[in-house]
């Protein structure tokens, strides 16, 4: 029997009190891909005397220049944590391990150190000192789209939740924190940092895969079929069809956006779909979330950390492979003049 779907809270703008910040020294952990929107968008929402305790700490030189250009006076990590009351993580997973110790017993007790993601929290990788609050702060949204979709007055969805409140200010300041980077526009949805991590990876290894595979394997059938390289990477992703139709999905209803195309689409999907072999599929898909929840991939990962990333250059090399896929693109935007 299938237990009842857990209830989730989705909280909104007016659920946070933006004087929860007000005394407070913000510190962003990491100015990349995901700390630099967060930081301007802080920046811009915060009130002059709170915006000017917002502390960038970025131990990495490139990004640490960035920071400088933007505006901001970086500090090293250690520096930036010591007095914060306020410190979001956003260091790569597998770093933090070796990283965090240090910073978070620069923490006083009372701060509240968010993550935004729930990684180390679900495999017991790091252990905040008592004292602290614990709260999570996830963005399902990449860094340029966070600060395009805030800029527009759209938001972005995340996902929140505290694991810990020692002070009893751990709700409020991350409600604050969390509408002043320009998510509750949207809506922040509740969540433990494990079945953040758990949703999160899952995803990625056990969905991205399959549709990595589906859209290699029928480029490479259509050019053995004879058709034009451009138009199966047009079809597939490159007039961007296919990201309007998960829009409308979102806004429809997997199935029922379904409506939205014409018969032959209709048709067509689903009776090639009933051809599937659903079975296999979810059996691997079993067995990724199996390694996910035991830990395996995140020992995984925590190995090629400490091995120095052996597995970078043939990833590298994939991404940089001057094939086929590859030059169609590339000649795509050349067309566009892109």
């Amino acid at each position: 029997m299938n237990s009842s779907p857990r209830r989730h809270r989705l909280y909104r703008d007016s659920d946070a009190d933006p004087g929860a910040l007000a005394d407070c020294t913000v510190a962003l952990l990491g100015y990349g891909l995901l700390g630099r929107p967060l930081a301007l968008n802080l920046r811009d929402a915060l009130p002059a005397a709170a915006a000017a305790r917002l502390v960038v700490g970025s131990d990495d030189e490139p990004s640490s220049a960035r920071a400088a250009a933007d505006g901001f006076a970086p500090r090293s990590l250690a520096a930036a944590a010591a007095g914060a009351d306020v410190a979001l993580v956003m260091l790569p997973d597998e770093a933090q391990p070796e990283l965090l110790p240090g910073l978070m017993a620069a923490l006083e007790p009372g701060a509240t150190l968010v993550f935004a993601s729930g990684y180390v929290l679900a495999w017991d990788l790091v252990r905040p000192p008592p004292g602290i609050d614990v709260a999570l702060f996830a963005p399902r949204m990449g860094g340029d789209a966070i600060r395009e979709r805030t800029l527009s007055g759209r938001g972005y969805l995340s996902y929140l939740g505290v694991e810990r409140d020692s002070s009893g200010r751990a709700w409020p300041r991350l409600l604050a924190l969390a509408s002043a980077c320009g998510s509750l526009r949207h809506g922040g949805l509740e969540m433990t940092a494990r079945d953040e991590a758990l949703l999160d990876l899952f995803v990625e290894q056990a969905l991205g895969p399959w549709l990595g595979a589906a859209v290699l394997s029928a480029f490479h059938v259509g050019i053995e079929a004879g058709l034009p390289p451009l138009g199966l990477l047009l079809e597939m992703y490159l007039s961007g069809e296919m990201s309007e139709t998960f829009a409308q999905m979102a806004a429809d209803g997997f199935l029922r956006s379904t409506r939205a195309h014409g018969y032959a689409a209709a048709f067509g999907g689903m009776t090639r779909a009933l051809a599937v072999d659903r079975e296999q599929m979810a059996a691997m898909m079993r067995e990724v979330f199996a390694d996910i929840d035991s830990g395996g991939f995140a020992r995984s990962l925590q190995e090629e950390h400490a091995t120095g990333y052996p597995c970078r250059p043939f990833l590298e090399q994939v991404v940089a492979d001057e094939d086929l896929l590859n030059a169609t693109e590339d000649d795509y935007r050349r067309l566009r003049g892109a």
